[in-house]
């Protein structure tokens, strides 16, 4: 069985060990009161006594149904999971002497990532005795992040580490375009057509006389 570990984050009713506790709650005004009675409270309440500041001068109770407060907390930290972006980290490598063809190619690549909101790592490789040209790979990076200016920012300026250069890469905000058809050209707007009206059909049978077909 899977341990809750929010509900082993707080003490409840017997579990709270201070004397003196500080009561909160919905239609309760804040005060500090004996353990005793802040149990009696929760008692007569129909709810239970909830620690949710143990490190305060006194602890902070809340009479609250146990049960309620956990899903509240559940859901809080639901939701700012649910805000929370996710960025990853994408790497691009290179040589020190990278020709035009496959530094395009990787360009092309950088450019999707960071479009994504993804952290773009570029980095040239220097093997055996190329480490000579490490200025040479500083400039490509540089040349890299120029390329990119449009599509993202350095967080990181180049850096030897090893047989490594690093620069991180980070997106740019990209504000979204309103899609709405008063957004629109005028041109591209959609044209609300109008109800098309039936035909009114004459009658042509026998008339009789009071009688009108005009509907």
């Amino acid at each position: 069985m899977k341990k809750d570990n929010l509900k082993s984050q707080y003490r409840v009713n017997g579990q709270i060990r201070a004397r003196e506790v500080r009561i909160v709650g919905d239609g309760v005004e804040s005060q500090v009161v004996s353990l005793g009675r802040a149990l009696d409270m929760a008692s007569h309440q129909g709810v239970d006594l909830v620690e949710i500041s143990p490190n305060a001068e006194p602890p902070v109770c809340r009479l609250i149904d146990y049960s309620k407060f956990i899903y509240q907390q559940k859901k809080h930290q639901k939701e700012i999971r649910a805000k929370q972006v996710k960025v990853e980290v994408k790497e691009i490598r290179f040589g020190p002497q990278t020709d035009d063809h496959d530094y395009n190619f990787k360009l092309k690549h950088a450019q999707g990532f960071l479009s994504e909101g993804d952290k773009v790592k570029a980095y040239v490789f220097f093997r055996g005795r190329s480490i000579l040209f490490k200025e040479q790979g500083e400039v490509l990076l540089l040349r890299f992040a120029q390329d990119l200016e449009e599509y993202g920012k350095v967080e990181q300026m180049p850096q030897l580490e090893g047989k490594r250069m690093i620069m991180f890469i980070a997106p740019k905000k990209v504000v979204k375009k309103a899609t709405s058809a008063e957004d629109m050209p005028e041109e591209d707007a959609p044209v609300k057509r109008q109800p098309q009206q039936k035909a009114k059909k004459e009658y042509t049978g026998p008339k009789v006389e009071g009688e009108t077909f005009d509907d």
